[in-house]
């Protein structure tokens, strides 16, 4: 029987700060002795940048396009720590679906045993979550990942992006597909930011796990094209990203999420939209009576 690997897939909106969490919790597993791959499914393919010192690598659907087919050194590189490098690419510009990338990247990684032959321990699916299309499912719908986690704040667009992800995983639950492992809440800035996550989280039936904090320490190092665990790994942020890594090498049990309605969904947003309008009135009387 062959070894049982562990495939999570990290969704979140574009801009969100997905791929800097999947490169950081991925150099973190590594760091935890992990055997670790990362597969870069966004058609920018600047997924595994910051594990190669901000070096693009050959994508698999460039490679097919220019030699037929491909080996596994012409696919699979090595960055920090080991970890393995794979952007799947996408089509031309204007022509085919974006998500073909993911479709082609993963046969051909099952064809060329890529896994076995590497003795993956867990492989991490880097993919975009603005739309949950057929291409950008695969993940979900063939469970090709077994846990899904994605990456929200607590801006309502980011927030509308990860309940339409909910809904992609219910839809596909009943037929083997992926399920929710929980959600990272980055950016985290303020008391309300938690607050607002934190409730959406509980209304759709999953949880938080983990908070990852706004911090120019991340910019810091993607300006060095490295990940915060290699460029700063004494640092708080370092320590947040290694936690979030223990957890998910721990986890072993996922759930179908409950979305929100749409209308639902933006009456809830309304309703922190008020409470934070009373938050402001409040300090502002505060303020002026200090004054």
């Amino acid at each position: 029987m062959g070894k049982d690997i562990k495939q999570i897939a990290i969704y979140g909106k574009g801009g969100i700060g997905k791929s800097t969490t999947s490169s950081n919790i991925s150099a973190a597993l590594a760091k935890l002795g992990c055997r670790v791959m990362q597969v870069g499914c966004d058609p920018k393919s600047d997924s595994t940048n910051t594990l190669r010192d901000g070096k693009y690598i050959p994508t698999v659907l460039d490679t097919l396009r220019a030699k037929g087919k491909v080996r596994a050194d012409e696919i699979v590189f090595e960055g920090f720590n080991g970890v393995y490098c794979v952007e799947a690419g996408g089509p031309a510009p204007g022509v085919g679906c974006a998500g073909r990338g993911i479709i082609t990247a993963v046969e051909q990684l099952k064809i060329l045993k890529v896994f076995e032959d590497l003795n993956i321990d867990i492989v991490l699916y880097d993919v975009l979550g603005d739309v949950v299309c057929g291409g950008f499912a695969v993940p979900i719908r063939e469970g090709i990942a077994k846990h899904v986690f994605t990456v929200t704040s607590s801006d309502f667009m980011a927030i509308y992006a990860a309940n339409n992800l909910f809904a992609g995983i219910q839809k596909y639950s009943a037929s083997g597909g992926a399920l929710l492992g929980g959600v990272i809440a980055n950016s985290i800035s303020a008391p309300y930011s938690k607050s607002i996550v934190d409730d959406f989280a509980a209304r759709t039936g999953t949880r938080v796990i983990e908070y990852v904090p706004r911090s120019m320490t991340v910019t810091q190092a993607e300006l060095q094209g490295k990940t915060v665990v290699e460029s700063a790994p004494d640092s708080d942020q370092a320590k947040v990203y290694l936690r979030l890594a223990q957890n998910i090498a721990n986890h072993n049990q996922s759930q179908a999420p409950s979305p929100l309605p749409v209308a639902e969904l933006h009456e809830w947003a309304a309703g922190w939209a008020s409470e934070l309008l009373k938050m402001e009135s409040g300090e502002v009387r505060e303020a002026a009576h200090g004054i």
